[in-house]
């Protein structure tokens, strides 16, 4: 994502910044406390659901039992476990199967796979869009071809976000029969210009969910050293080692599918599209796998943002492991303090950031917390080479996050995203052990080192940190 407006690329759309300046000088981060472990909301029942709804209290104090097992100290598990309930607003999924996406030509192999074995519909809701290229196929193609086949397709995607996307690709898919909205489009952007849909989802027949950080954008496109997909060196800048884009994506089979069904039928009402042909889905996913999974679809300007307090509570709950990939590292105060009181209490913190971005403001405020970071005994990597775009975080290797939600301002005050927590040692485990694979291809942030910066790198932080917000 390169988040709007600063990190969009169209340079058309610079016009637009002091509009959303002034819309976002009001704008506040409200401050989330956590429930006392006495009082009622910490001491709800856990709900669960699986393919048939509801699970019994027997049978979801087995799940609770298995992941119990699975974490260093149970009680604490169950205090997050309690407080991420209340904070989330959704349930637990079981009966799910997480596969963890690297990168582009993974990521796109997985959305093409999972557009052509739909039989009955296909939706996308994506922030950037546009006619993205995997093994010799364009998407448009290969959605035309499957709507010939009877396949609906419905697709929603941000005005702004695909603001450069040629109108001859929506034209094109309009005409054989794709249904397409817009959310919050021009000319009404104009007055909501920070209200974006910041959200990347592919569902496929309501069983199959790709989510994560990845857009369908040509910057996803396979490079000569990605061994996927084609190997043309004329693609342009994607084609440059040093220019590829590093993300995560979370493949999703199985009933949290439903949330996401929703979270998009959601967006879709919104926008004016027609509720009466969406599809209608008489049977629930089956189980696929053992996962178990909670679906967060977050709204600008709400009271609470729920993925903002989901984060701020699994931070404040870990006792021994919090990494994080952040692809736009703003902080908010509260991140900031919960980040420092855990590295001060022995937890070991580790931040993976990147060390150059499509938005220099974004990564010179991401910069100008180094000093204070590092003082707090959090360690600071920066990855070398392309762009990190990641957004996970992950718990003592037990509760994890994958999604469209950066590490900053803007996705808790104005956009509307969507992340999946997975609670479980066998998806926390495997994205540790991609957390260690891009810190070998990373740098520690030496504290002495950093103090020895350059006066005119300090001012320049310094400038970029007045605009964070919009960040």
């Amino acid at each position: 994502m390169r988040p709007w407006p600063i990190h969009q690329r169209v340079s058309a759309a610079a016009w637009l910044l002091a509009g959303a300046l002034l819309l976002a000088g009001c704008a506040s981060v409200p401050t989330i406390e956590p429930p006392a472990l006495h009082s009622t909301v910490a001491i709800q029942p856990i709900r669960i659901r699986g393919p048939r709804g509801a699970l019994s209290r027997r049978e979801t104090a087995l799940i609770l039992q298995r992941l119990n097992a699975q974490v260093p100290d149970a009680d604490d598990f169950d205090r997050h476990l309690a407080i991420e309930q209340y904070v989330a607003g959704t349930p637990l999924y079981t009966g799910n199967r997480v596969t963890i996406l690297r990168d582009g030509p993974a990521t796109f192999a997985a959305m093409f796979s999972a557009i052509r074995q739909a039989r009955h519909y296909i939706y996308l809701e994506y922030y950037i869009l546009e006619d993205v290229s995997y093994d010799g196929q364009k998407l448009s193609d290969l959605l035309i071809e499957r709507r010939a086949q009877g396949v609906t397709i419905d697709i929603i995607y941000d005005s702004i976000g695909s603001i450069s996307t040629p109108v001859q690709f929506f034209q094109r898919l309009q005409a054989a029969g794709v249904r397409i909205r817009q959310f919050n489009p021009l000319p009404r952007a104009l007055f909501h210009i920070n209200d974006r849909d910041h959200r990347k989802i592919l569902i496929a027949d309501g069983t199959t969910a790709i989510i994560g950080g990845v857009n369908l954008s040509t910057d996803y496109e396979s490079t000569p050293t990605s061994g996927h997909g084609p190997s043309d060196a004329s693609q342009g800048p994607a084609a440059n080692p040093q220019q590829e884009w590093h993300d995560t994506d979370l493949q999703i089979d199985g009933p949290a599918v439903t949330q996401l069904k929703t979270l998009f039928e959601q967006h879709w009402h919104k926008e004016g599209g027609d509720a009466d042909k969406l599809a209608d889905d008489s049977a629930a996913p089956t189980a696929q796998g053992d996962q178990v999974v909670r679906i967060i679809g977050s709204q600008g300007g709400q009271l609470l943002p729920r993925y903002y307090a989901t984060l701020l509570a699994a931070i404040r709950t870990a006792r021994h492991r919090i990494w994080i990939e952040a692809a736009y590292f703003v902080p908010t105060h509260q991140e900031l303090q919960a980040l420092a009181r855990a590295a001060r209490a022995g937890v070991d913190v580790r931040l993976l950031v990147p060390s150059r971005s499509d938005s220099k403001a974004a990564l010179a405020v991401q910069q100008s917390y180094y000093g204070r970071l590092l003082r707090d005994g959090i360690k600071v990597y920066e990855r070398d080479g392309g762009f990190l775009h990641s957004k996970t975080a992950v718990m003592d290797g037990v509760w994890s996050i994958v999604g469209s939600s950066n590490f900053d301002h803007r996705s808790v005050l104005f956009n509307d995203e969507v992340d999946a927590v997975v609670i479980g040692d066998r998806t926390g485990s495997q994205l540790e052990s991609y957390f260690q694979q891009d810190l070998q291809q990373a740098h520690p942030i030496d504290r002495n080192a950093w103090r020895h910066r350059p006066l005119s790198r300090r001012i320049d932080e310094q400038f970029w940190r007045l605009w964070q917000k919009l960040l």
